[in-house]
């Protein structure tokens, strides 16, 4: 069976070569670039993140990749956005009282979550939302989160977690899957939620 086409976006976050070798080892064939042609071309791309929303932003701005992720949206191919990744496809980020215009494939503003510590470093269950197929086969695990910063709704099947309060933990939505949490860093029960966004490229 021919592997899945997969670019990681290089827009220079971290994080990359451990999302890499997280994908080849869920089947996929990967690379890390920012080529517009290899974006546009590959059967799925993921836009990880670490750090602050305004700062990747910038990044993807920066290798012009905005565009292609909107592209990719509007024409059904799969994207898949992982911690800030995923922020970032929310209409704005609000950060030490700025807000920062995101991508804009869904409505709503990232903020800071209202929690006695933070950053919230650790692993959770998840209330995975009725006919997820990311979490298929792993509904009742838990799965690895380092952030301040969530999302409070998203379109489609959104799935939670709590951390002081309720936040969106994954968010799947036709062509565009993403989660708050790291799947690369979740283990075995992530590496089947990253096979399973692999099986949807198919």
């Amino acid at each position: 069976m021919t592997r899945p086409r997969v670019v990681v976006l290089d827009y220079g976050s971290g994080n990359l070569r451990s999302a890499e070798r997280a994908l080849v080892r869920a089947g996929a064939a990967v690379t890390v670039s920012a080529d517009a042609t290899a974006v546009a071309a590959a059967d799925g791309l993921v836009v990880p993140g670490v750090g602050a929303f305004a700062a990747c932003i910038a990044g993807i701005d920066r290798v012009g990749a905005t565009g292609a992720v909107r592209d990719r949206a509007a024409t059904g191919r799969p994207v898949l956005g992982i911690c800030v990744g995923m922020q970032v496809l929310f209409a704005a980020g609000e950060e030490h009282g700025q807000a920062t215009a995101g991508i804009g494939l869904w409505p709503g503003t990232v903020r800071r979550l209202v929690a006695p510590v933070l950053p919230h470093m650790g692993w959770n269950t998840v209330v995975v939302a009725t006919g997820s197929r990311l979490f298929a086969g792993v509904e009742e695990e838990r799965f690895y989160f380092v952030h301040s910063y969530a999302a409070f709704a998203a379109p489609g099947l959104a799935s939670r977690t709590e951390h002081g309060e309720l936040f969106v933990a994954a968010v799947e939505d036709g062509p565009l899957a993403a989660t708050q949490f790291h799947p690369e860093k979740s283990g075995d029960a992530g590496a089947v939620v990253l096979a399973n966004w692999l099986g949807t490229l198919r």
